[in-house]
């Protein structure tokens, strides 16, 4: 992956990372671990818009997000001015709700960005529509 200041995380990267037995967990972990810094070098903020983490259905309270916990993974509110710009995005390329916050996340983070996705069309969608410059990282 190149290097990134901003990796956010969408709903099949979420359940991967919580769930040891999906079978895109090591590959999830591997380029979250990717992530910890070098002596002197800046980590990546790693980033889950609040919408896709529910949608994912990772609760930081279970047992079973114990491994996903041990990363140091920012909740991203879905905020009032945050809601009226997904609330656009979603209208004009008919997203779910957690697609289009995860826009309006992207549309707002400090770049380089990445997009840990399988939906790598719907990402670069979005991106080409925010004309916002993103690595795609095919889950």
């Amino acid at each position: 992956m190149k290097p990134v200041r901003t990796i956010l995380l969408d709903n099949e990267a979420v359940q991967a990372l919580v769930d040891v037995r999906h079978r895109k967990h090591r590959r999830v972990i591997a380029a979250v671990a990717q992530t910890t810094p070098a002596t002197g070098s800046t980590r990546p903020r790693l980033m889950v818009p609040a919408t896709v983490r529910v949608e994912a259905g990772w609760s930081r309270r279970s047992r079973a997000a114990a491994i996903a916990n041990r990363f140091r993974v920012d909740d991203v509110p879905l905020s009032a001015s945050a809601a009226d710009v997904a609330a656009e995005i979603r209208t004009a390329l008919s997203l779910s709700v957690a697609d289009a916050h995860l826009a309006a996340v992207l549309q707002a983070a400090q770049g380089p960005i990445a997009v840990l996705t399988s939906a790598t069309d719907d990402v670069r969608r979005i991106a080409a529509h925010l004309d916002v410059p993103v690595t795609v990282v095919a889950l």
